[in-house]
């Protein structure tokens, strides 16, 4: 899955417990009709993954969701989410450059046409 939009938040690095678990949570802002904050968090050694990006930088986030149960002590079963990234890329494009287009050289670059004949000018077939 994958959620693309703006960054709006990086947070620092967290380290829990002796095993030295690490959480870097980040916020992703949606770009549609009604946007949404989507709260997404990197663990381990994908929280370097948000080392090169910034706020306010367009994204797109590979997510796994995540689910879990767990028993209160007085006996009620209750269930969390959460979302994980593993993939982080920049959805910032070449104001010249048309998405999902590859690039095009520049025109100096090629050469015209040395082999144009007249007969060739008027191909149509009506």
């Amino acid at each position: 899955m994958e959620v693309t939009g703006r960054i709006k938040l990086i947070g620092n690095v967290q380290t829990f417990g002796n095993n030295g678990f690490r959480k870097r949570e980040m916020v992703v802002t949606t770009e549609e009709q009604y946007p949404q904050p989507i709260m997404i968090e990197f663990v381990q050694d994908k929280t370097d993954l948000l080392n090169n990006f910034q706020v306010g930088q367009p994204v797109k986030v590979s997510i796994n969701l995540r689910g879990r149960e767990w028993v209160n002590p007085q006996g009620e079963t209750k269930y969390f989410n959460s979302i994980q990234g593993w993939r982080i890329e920049s959805m910032a494009q070449d104001q010249n450059q048309a998405p999902d287009m590859p690039p095009v050289p520049p025109m100096d670059s090629f050469e015209p046409a040395n082999d144009f004949k007249e007969d060739d000018y008027d191909d149509l077939p009506f």
